[in-house]
């Protein structure tokens, strides 16, 4: 079980692994040995995340999310395989703790006396600048 709370845990079935070929520069090497990893976590199938966090997962993951819902992370930073593995999950574990951090419902407030007063002196001044620019009167 990958743990990702105290109380989040989700298989390593639930997790599919594709190696691919890195782009980039790398000359022969790049082209013979598939170090780079493609990691697929089904989040709308998966039994071991709470469905409030899956619609936090949804927003968070962005271009990373299919129409299927499945989240799609590529590794392509190191060398090596395993540690391409590791970064991906490691990237993917991140996302979904993110997830599960409920936002803090936001608290209107109103504005200060003194701010309501500072900005109906400034609106007057700006009107008197603007009375100024006018054509002079007959007086």
């Amino acid at each position: 079980m990958i743990q990702i709370t105290p109380h989040i845990a989700i298989h390593p079935d639930e997790i599919e692994e594709h190696f691919i070929r890195a782009s980039g520069p790398g000359g022969q090497n790049v082209n013979k040995v598939a170090s780079a990893v493609q990691l697929r976590f089904d989040m709308a199938k998966s039994p071991s995340l709470p469905d409030d966090v899956k619609q936090r997962l949804a927003v968070l993951a962005g271009q990373r999310l299919t129409k299927e819902g499945v989240i799609v992370i590529t590794a392509q930073n190191h060398r090596l395989q395993e540690r391409n593995r590791q970064d991906a999950l490691a990237r993917l574990v991140d996302l979904i703790r993110r997830a599960t951090r409920r936002p803090r419902p936001r608290v209107p407030t109103r504005p200060t006396l003194g701010s309501k007063k500072r900005r109906l002196e400034s609106k007057t001044r700006h009107g008197r600048t603007k009375v100024m620019r006018g054509k002079p009167g007959l007086d």
